[in-house]
């Protein structure tokens, strides 16, 4: 089986990296930026910087390369982290956490999609903080605009600080989500029986998701998170969270119809996105600007 994935050096990601490696016969390629933990034992590195879409392309064609002509079984986009505010921008101009939650994903997902072997699966780490309704401690999406996400000086009334790094992450999460309501109504998915899955794995410590947030938060808050687990129906244990993806990206079977996967006191569920989500012409123009931003014809 050959899987290729992102965000598999740290967290969730290696959890389920080393839990695929298990498997018998298994070919793991990770793409990393390699300046953080290696990836598992056993698992190959390639480079990928998320928030370069050079990167991304050469990342394809270096994966395309590896494997000649091989087909993958399951393409697994995990990766994903918070900024402390959305004035980062990209050696594309993109602001940071849209591009390498979202746009770089995006263009390795449409990429790679001819390489899914039929049946094969595509998983894609989304968050429920995606959800107004699920009333999450961070700032919902207030749209699923792809132009005004990737150039937040354009969207009225602008936001700075804390407040609008927080509002980036949950953007780029609905735009995750849009992007796998998009891919899985593909006529091709459906031909050639592909799965096509947007995963959140609840709130769950021992990530590096707060990778780039203030010296507080990372040393002390985030730390704190698995004392609160117990009594937060939300949160998720590291292991139950890789868990879950190990299984999404192999062996469990959605029910029909469904694209989002939540994990829920450790157990899947399978409920609707949000009304956003939902929303089919936010779907299509997230799509077809996305395609604009990441350079497809």
């Amino acid at each position: 089986m050959n899987i290729v994935m992102t965000g598999a050096t740290a967290g969730i990601g290696r959890d389920a990296a080393m839990r695929l490696l298990a498997r018998p016969g298994t070919r793991l390629i990770v793409g990393a930026r390699g300046s953080g933990a290696p990836a598992p034992a056993g698992a190959e590195t390639l480079p990928l910087d998320l928030a370069s879409l050079a990167s991304a392309r050469a990342f394809v064609a270096a994966v395309e390369a590896a494997l000649g002509d091989t087909p993958i079984d399951a393409l697994v986009l995990n990766a994903g982290g918070q900024r402390p505010h959305n004035g980062l921008r990209t050696p594309d101009g993109i602001e940071e956490t849209f591009a390498a939650n979202h746009l770089s994903h995006y263009l390795i997902a449409r990429a790679l999609l001819p390489r899914l072997a039929d049946g094969g699966r595509l998983v894609i780490t989304t968050s429920d903080t995606h959800d107004p309704a699920e009333k999450a401690p961070v700032p919902p999406p207030r749209h699923g605009d792809a132009m005004k996400l990737a150039h937040p000086e354009t969207d009225l009334p602008i936001e700075t600080g804390a407040t609008a790094g927080l509002r980036a992450y949950s953007s780029s999460k609905l735009a995750n989500m849009l992007t796998v309501r998009a891919l899985a109504a593909l006529p091709q998915v459906a031909a050639r029986r592909l799965t096509v899955l947007a995963y959140n794995p609840g709130l769950t410590a021992g990530t590096g998701l707060v990778r780039h947030q203030p010296w507080a938060v990372r040393a002390l808050v985030w730390p704190l998170l698995p004392l609160l687990r117990p009594f937060v129906g939300f949160m998720n244990s590291l292991a139950a969270a890789g868990g879950a993806l190990a299984a999404l990206a192999t062996t469990e079977i959605p029910p029909p119809g469904r694209v989002y996967a939540s994990l829920r006191k450790g157990k899947l569920t399978w409920p609707d996105p949000s009304e956003l989500a939902c929303d089919d012409a936010v779907v299509a123009r997230m799509w077809n600007d996305s395609a604009v931003l990441a350079g497809f014809a």
